[in-house]
């Protein structure tokens, strides 16, 4: 018997076909990601748990404690025995400003250094919380930010040229297919040359970062270095998909959640804490401790720049190892003779 012919088949979906569809469909996924990853957090700067200190006697400090304690959840307020101690708190970056309350009347000190948009903030508090005594506040600004970059619009600016130069450094490492230690030198040297471009840029011409030159360079180089590094480990462990990650990681979560701007208080939980734990907030704050406060609460950026920098490293070495192991066995198992029945 003859069977009857099945009728035609469907053509499968050329592979184009479903390339267009899913660039139609990531397209607007990355537009809302990203929007959502910039917009949100710029539209909801606002005070949270913002460290700000109070200083003079308990009798007189307390009004003024109890006023601002009333903005829920607005200030972290630390009280200080006199000025000199608020003084010190600031300059060691415990607290962002502080109200001194003495015989003549109550006196503001700020650091615009630690974020300029924190320093108007406070001074429009504290005018608020004196309006109705009719008193004007005097502000003195313990550490002021360079009189070239009084806005701290360069240092703001400066967060995505090296969150770029990490993310090139990392994806052409991985895209010529460079292995063990030599993609960890290349890593390293060509963030070494970026960290020195950016302090030429930043401290020598626009003298808007200060500190010792050197100082000011190693951060940028760490502050690269921590991205590269992270790109190119995943990218030899995952290959593309893998520099997609973290690109996305970096430019879709540090550079947005980073504080740069503002200050990490500033943003919405938890995305000022996020963005303290990833490169680009991590080195803006290492940045304005090692170029304007002496280095003062260095230790904890520093410490998140070099996890995520020797961990990328360690990622490039691991794939390397892992791929050498694999081709070695593919060429013993090339060499065995074929066994014969």
């Amino acid at each position: 018997m003859s069977s009857t012919p099945a009728g035609p088949r469907p053509a499968p979906t050329p592979p184009h076909g479903r390339r267009m569809a899913a660039v139609v469909v990531l397209v607007p996924v990355l537009v809302a990601l990203a929007l959502w990853a910039f917009a949100w957090p710029a539209a909801r700067t606002a005070p949270r748990d913002l460290p700000l200190g109070v200083a003079g006697p308990a009798t007189a400090t307390a009004p003024l404690e109890q006023r601002l304690t009333q903005r829920e959840g607005a200030f972290e307020v630390h009280r200080y025995a006199d000025e000199a101690a608020a003084r010190d708190a600031i300059e060691d970056r415990a607290v962002y400003g502080a109200v001194v309350v003495t015989e003549q009347g109550p006196k503001l000190l700020t650091a615009s250094a630690a974020s300029p948009a924190v320093a108007q903030l406070l001074q429009q508090a504290v005018a608020e919380q004196t309006a109705a005594t009719g008193t004007e506040v005097p502000t003195v600004d313990v550490v002021a930010a360079p009189g070239t970059d009084p806005r701290g619009a360069a240092l703001n600016a400066g967060v995505l040229p090296l969150a770029l130069a990490g993310i090139a450094t990392g994806a052409v490492v991985v895209l010529l297919g460079l292995r063990g230690t030599r993609a960890v030198a290349t890593v390293a040297g060509a963030t070494a040359l970026a960290g020195a471009v950016a302090a030429a840029v930043t401290h020598s011409w626009l003298e808007a970062v200060t500190g010792d030159w050197w100082a000011v360079a190693g951060v940028f180089w760490l502050s690269a270095l921590a991205v590269a590094a992270a790109v190119a480990g995943l990218g030899t462990l995952l290959g593309q998909r893998g520099v997609g990650l973290g690109a996305a990681l970096v430019m879709l979560l540090g550079n947005p959640f980073s504080g740069a701007a503002s200050a990490p208080e500033m943003l919405p939980e938890p995305v000022g804490t996020i963005g303290q734990w990833l490169p680009p907030g991590a080195g803006v704050s290492l940045l304005r401790s090692v170029s304007f406060f002496d280095g003062a609460a260095a230790a904890g950026p520093a410490l998140v720049l070099t996890c995520w920098a020797a961990l990328g490293l360690g990622a490039i070495l691991l794939g390397g190892a892992l791929r050498k192991r694999t081709r070695a066995g593919a060429t013993a198992d090339n060499r065995t003779p074929a066994l014969t029945s």
